[in-house]
């Protein structure tokens, strides 16, 4: 599904006053069949990688003969893995860039096919005794770019210059970041920062736990992360864009997109368009995207899909008829 598919699906929903636990009511259960077994491997996002966890460990319980490998260092990991052969499974915070998808086709003769499987709200977290109570897309621009597209390219350096007063408003701002392996890291980079360089002084995370770990050890820093990373040792602070209010990363906002940092979070697969897809990668889809998976998918602190999504994503698959 494209971003723009994701867009629409979001913006249809801002209708609607529904809340997860109905969204979860709405989707069927998972329906298992028989005699499965094999071996699946998993390479990419390190922002999934809890989440792939519980999905591999409720699958296995229902497949004992199943074996699930899972790795997540980061979603740039995750289209070298299964071009090569070595995963089955690439979930990805992001979507594949044309120079990725184009390598498939060159070696493939198709398109790898991104799985919409949950949605995220790309946090930013601030030390839990931070008064912080608002930034606007163009202030993290000036925050954490090295030549910030916005307030003239002025750069912003100290709290007070976010509004902060007292003790705070003289401290500089401390930045944490993903690290280039990950599609958190160019996500942020692409759509707070028009695909600008970050400052040289940014403190690189090998993985999204880190860097809440960091910000909630440092009680003047900032960083950015999935929502269901967050822990009582950090703030989730509401974010708008100029002009406008800010809105926090709950359920309704990020679904209506009035949280400006929503994202989808998606597993790529080699499909054949031709060919049906092969049991063992289905049967876990289909699980992934079942009531079952995603309850689990909120137990992780994700956001579900809707039913509407599931039939959609379940229908390019070839699997609707058999999910049913």
């Amino acid at each position: 599904m494209k971003l723009r598919a994701f867009s629409a699906a979001v913006a249809a929903l801002a209708v609607l006053t529904v809340g997860a636990a109905a969204l979860d009511m709405e989707l069927s259960p998972y329906k298992p069949v028989s005699a499965l077994s094999g071996r699946l491997k998993s390479v990419g996002s390190d922002t999934m990688l809890h989440e792939m966890e519980l999905w591999a460990e409720g699958f296995r319980s229902i497949y004992p003969n199943v074996s699930i490998e899972i790795e997540g260092k980061g979603s740039n990991t995750a289209p070298p893995a299964l071009l090569s052969g070595t995963s089955q499974l690439g979930p990805m915070s992001r979507q594949m860039t044309p120079d990725e998808v184009g390598a498939f086709e060159a070696k493939f003769g198709y398109k790898p096919m991104a799985v919409l499987v949950a949605i995220d709200a790309l946090a930013i977290y601030v030390h839990k005794d931070n008064p912080l109570r608002c930034i606007n897309m163009e202030q993290l621009d000036r925050v954490f770019a090295a030549d910030p597209k916005s307030g003239g390219g002025r750069s912003i350096r100290s709290w007070g210059e976010l509004g902060l007063t007292g003790e705070w408003a003289a401290k500089p701002i401390t930045m944490y970041s993903r690290n280039t392996l990950s599609g958190t890291y160019k996500f942020f980079k692409q759509h707070v920062m028009g695909g600008g360089d970050f400052k040289d002084d940014i403190n690189m995370q090998v993985g999204s736990e880190a860097v809440v770990s960091a910000v909630g050890g440092d009680k003047f820093a900032i960083g950015y992360s999935g929502i269901g990373y967050k822990t009582g040792a950090v703030r989730a602070v509401p974010v708008g864009t100029p002009g406008k209010s800010c809105h926090d990363a709950s359920f309704d906002n990020t679904y209506s997109r009035k949280y400006p940092l929503a994202r989808g979070l998606y597993i790529y697969l080699l499909k054949d368009p031709r060919k049906p897809m092969d049991a063992l990668s289905g049967e876990f889809v289909k699980y992934v995207l079942s009531r079952d998976g995603q309850m689990q998918a909120k137990q992780g602190g994700y956001y579900p899909i809707t039913r509407n999504i599931r039939e959609h994503e379940l229908t390019r698959l070839g699997l609707l008829a058999s999910a049913r």
